[in-house]
């Protein structure tokens, strides 16, 4: 094989996969959903198995989190925080308020089989994993920096908040503290030492589709499926809401011009989004009622939402010529330079 070639592959595993947007994520995310449905057994094998099919979520996304901080150089913190703080009012804080306004016009049953609780816990909520993932390919350090948004709006305290449950509505600050550790730590280390960030550009890559699959073990397809035509519209309404807000900060408030598109793919719902209206039910019995229903609805979205985002944000990158020659016939970069996906 001539020095500089890439390996030519028997069965192109790894270009199909990065034909689908984030598919990087999406598709080990959708497999490891039918292991856990359908096959929990061979995740309580034990031992390594166990440990990286089953457990190894929190720790690879970490190691991810890390190496994102050695990309983030002493220039490019301040726009990192400027686009953090603009996903999270578009993203969270902005549809939040919308859905609880929503709420006191319809009352917390909702509208056309529609949860208020299951629209709450899926609006305000992101799927960090997708977005690194998406950014990985398509933006730059400032983007793939304000993942700390996703830590941000991570579990049910914004809905909390935006629901009344004012006793557990503020985010300790410990927790906080334990999500952007690993960033600060890898922002320091890739500012004392650039080598160390060279050896670690390749791990957006690596440990993407081993997390996926883990956290799509976490998703019982059965809940999917009872969440049925409604939980599908919750993802739908809360893509289409998030979608329109992220990109207007985007495309307003970070003239990010061209490549604005990048923001859509932050309109997505975490895994553990699922948890919050059972959370939210044992906090206020007002809700009890509607912790079933939401859960399933909830459950439905998060997979709409993984599958429609990254669809819809290539779609207006493409639209708007917001993609690099490189994005269109290179899978999966990991881009390096300030210059790179910039508007």
């Amino acid at each position: 094989m001539d020095a500089g070639r890439s390996p030519k592959s028997t069965v192109p595993l790894y270009d199909w996969m990065n034909r689908i947007p984030g598919g990087l994520m999406l598709i080990p995310l959708v497999l490891g959903s039918v292991v856990g449905t359908f096959f929990p057994g061979f995740l309580e094998l034990g031992s390594f198995t166990t440990a990286l099919f089953k457990d190894s979520a929190l720790p690879l996304i970490a190691v991810l989190i890390f190496a994102t901080g050695m990309q983030i150089t002493a220039r490019t913190s301040g726009p990192v925080l400027a686009t953090t703080g603009t996903l999270l009012l578009t993203k969270s804080l902005i549809p939040a308020a919308l859905v609880a306004l929503a709420g006191s016009i319809f009352g917390i049953e909702g509208f056309l089989g529609v949860s208020i609780l299951a629209l709450m816990a899926t609006v305000d909520n992101s799927n960090g994993g997708l977005w690194l993932a998406f950014t990985g390919k398509y933006g730059d350090e400032r983007d793939r920096g304000a993942y700390m948004a996703s830590a941000l709006n991570d579990g049910p305290f914004i809905s909390m908040l935006f629901l009344g449950a004012s006793g557990l509505a503020d985010i300790p600050l410990t927790a906080f503290l334990a999500a952007i550790i690993p960033l600060v730590l890898g922002f320091v280390v890739g500012n004392l030492d650039p080598r160390w960030t060279e050896v670690m550009r390749p791990v957006p890559n690596i440990v993407i589709p081993f997390f996926a699959f883990a956290l799509g073990t976490g998703i019982d397809l059965r809940d999917v499926v009872s969440g049925g035509a409604s939980g599908i519209l919750v993802g739908i309404i809360a893509v289409g809401l998030t979608a329109v807000l992220t990109y207007s900060g985007y495309r307003f408030i970070l003239r990010r011009g061209i490549r604005s598109g990048i923001a859509i793919s932050a309109a997505t719902t975490a895994g553990n989004a699922v948890a919050t209206p059972a959370i939210i039910g044992a906090i206020d019995p007002a809700f009890e009622p509607y912790v079933a229903v939401a859960t399933a609805q909830v459950a439905s979205a998060v997979l709409v939402s993984a599958i429609l985002a990254p669809l819809l944000a290539t779609i207006v990158l493409k639209r708007q010529g917001g993609l690099t020659p490189a994005d269109d016939t290179e899978p999966a970069p990991v881009p390096s330079g300030e210059g790179h996906g910039a508007a």
